[in-house]
């Protein structure tokens, strides 16, 4: 009987990989050694096997006939990717440009069938190689094909003068030498060395998981008259918690969580832990409701929330950036010591420094205090949720929010919520701004609060950057329906402006919308050396909170710095 062929063990996935290749340095190694070590100890540390997923299981494509391949190397990569070379790549005079960037171009010939790259490095580079793809016999008229292509998301296009190298990142292709004429362009995704990112990479948490219940949050995706959704971590090893809620001379309510698995393998020690939620309805409005949690044999303190009154005045705390920085914990604990009645707070966006990075999350709760225990959240995400195009999963995943999106995005990335006499449209400025800009007339035409109050985390006006498309689908969409507050961060300085009615100073309130921009932490002190004729008082010298009060028909804007000083402050009536 003839032999069968032996069956071909497929690799394992660049995914499986690293996360077995790190797991079994941080069993290995020590953190001290892992930080400091070099580029040479961790792939000398690695197997065949592994170093051959990390040279062919990054990027894959099929071609129709014989190709060359050209990656383009950015200059500044100091370390090539060990695989290159080693893989019969050459490196050419060649020069690639875009509006930023020069790179080299390595090429080699592959034969029809199966194409199989490697990571850009076990560094995290932000600039990673892209690729063109080019017939190897020009003068072959049969058309070429690219298909199965690994991952599915990265785009095919040709290479021409204008097309950018990279998605969601807006660098376009400049100079290309003739040799690359008529290839097909496989743009690629910036923040794709996180991968394989290994030399430099470790990351500690100062506020590891453990048994009892922490990083307790608020939040409501439903009616804040009748609703609650609270949020906390544990470790691991504890999966079964309860929440017990009652109010004041009624008997007590128990409900078990919902848990998560929240997985970062670079957090050292530390890299997995369960996040717990539950949903509380059919509550009360106007009522003082008691908690606690039970996480295994450990038990929480007693904390309390109020719910929605049916009418009256409240107020909210607004932060601009916090970058998980610990003068912000500071900073937040003071606000709500002082106003201990604030119904909620809100972030626009920059909460931490990187988005995906569960240890910066740990600082953000952790710096805070038991703040968000008994005053809701409603934030938005800005750029660093989402750094490098890699999307804001970890944001979703710690935080439980309206879910009323736009059309085609996540569905807690924008949001809308009333309060009381108060509309409050929450924007993610970092999705399409073609794919917002709908529902955002939609949102306000249904409308039918007193005051109108906008969070978006790029501000439409301010003295570095420009963002013309806002100012012109988003900006007049404000005029027409009267926003009251557009609130924005990003910027690292305050500036509250007059009230404006397409980009022009008007001579009330009742005519135009306030723009104000302000940061929590990491002010820039470079002098403000541009003029802002829209800008009614700005300045960068502290970091800052704003307090805003609405009493019917009146709205009372307070901005603190980080002393507590009240340095801006302005009353609309309406």
């Amino acid at each position: 009987m003839a032999c069968q062929p032996e069956e071909t063990k497929p690799s394992p996935s660049l995914e499986e990989t690293m996360d077995w290749v790190i797991t079994k340095f941080y069993a290995e190694f020590s953190p001290g050694e892992l930080k400091s070590a070099d580029q040479n100890f961790f792939l000398s540390n690695l197997s065949s096997e592994e170093l051959k997923v990390l040279s062919t299981q990054f990027w894959k494509f099929q071609v129709n006939e014989p190709v060359i391949v050209s990656l383009m190397i950015d200059v500044d990569q100091e370390v090539i990717p060990f695989w290159v070379e080693e893989s019969g790549f050459q490196k050419t005079d060649l020069q690639v440009t875009n509006e930023m960037y020069t790179y080299n171009v390595w090429r080699k010939e592959f034969p029809e069938g199966m194409v199989e790259l490697g990571i850009p490095g076990i560094e995290n580079h932000r600039t990673p190689y892209f690729v063109s793809v080019g017939k190897a016999d020009k003068e072959s008229d049969r058309p070429l094909e690219i298909s199965n292509v690994f991952p599915a998301y990265q785009e095919l296009q040709s290479l021409e003068i204008g097309n950018p190298v990279y998605t969601c990142w807006d660098l376009k292709l400049e100079q290309y030498p003739k040799e690359l004429e008529g290839d097909i362009l496989l743009a690629t995704n910036r923040g794709r060395p996180r991968e394989a990112h290994l030399f430099q990479a470790i990351r500690e948490t100062n506020f590891p998981s453990k048994g009892s219940p922490d990083q307790i949050a608020l939040s409501w995706n439903g009616d804040p008259k009748t609703s609650m959704n609270i949020q906390w971590r544990t470790s691991l090893a504890i999966s079964d918690n309860k929440l017990t809620y009652w109010e004041k001379g009624s008997d007590s309510v128990q409900v078990q969580s919902s848990v998560k698995e929240l997985y970062d393998r670079l957090v050292y020690g530390d890299s997995r832990v369960n996040h717990h939620t539950v949903e509380l309805k059919n509550l009360s409005p106007g009522t003082t409701y008691f908690y606690q949690i039970e996480s295994g044999n450990h038990l929480s303190e007693v904390y309390s929330f109020k719910t929605e009154p049916e009418k009256g005045e409240f107020s909210f705390i607004w932060f601009g950036d916090t970058h998980n920085q610990k003068d912000w914990g500071e900073l937040i604990q003071e606000a709500v010591r002082r106003n201990p009645e604030t119904a909620f707070i809100s972030f626009t966006g920059d909460m931490v420094d990187h988005g995906l990075y569960r240890n910066e999350w740990d600082d953000f709760f952790g710096y805070s205090g038991n703040v968000f225990s008994t005053t809701p959240v409603m934030p938005i995400p800005g750029n660093h949720e989402n750094q490098d195009d890699l999307g804001n999963q970890l944001y979703y995943d710690l935080w439980s929010l309206p879910k009323n999106a736009p059309a085609g995005t996540p569905e807690e990335s924008s949001y809308s919520f009333k309060y009381q006499n108060a509309f409050f449209l929450m924007i993610d400025a970092t999705q399409e701004i073609d794919q917002i800009t709908p529902w955002i007339e939609e949102q306000m035409k249904n409308s039918d609060s007193e005051w109108k109050i906008v969070m978006l985390h790029f501000p439409p006006y301010n003295w570095e950057t420009s963002y013309p498309d806002i100012i012109s689908q988003w900006v007049p969409l404000f005029d027409q329906y009267h926003v009251d507050l557009a609130l924005s961060g990003h910027k690292h300085y305050y500036m509250r402006s007059f009230p404006l009615n397409n980009g022009e100073q008007v001579d009330n309130f009742s005519q135009g919308t306030v723009y104000v921009l302000s940061t929590g932490t990491g002010y820039n002190p470079t002098p403000i050396d541009a003029e802002e004729p829209y800008a009614f008082y700005r300045e960068n010298k502290s970091h800052y909170y704003q307090r805003v009060e609405i009493d019917e028909n009146r709205l009372d804007f307070k901005t603190y710095n980080g002393d507590g000083n009240v340095v801006d402050e302005f009353v609309i009536r309406k």
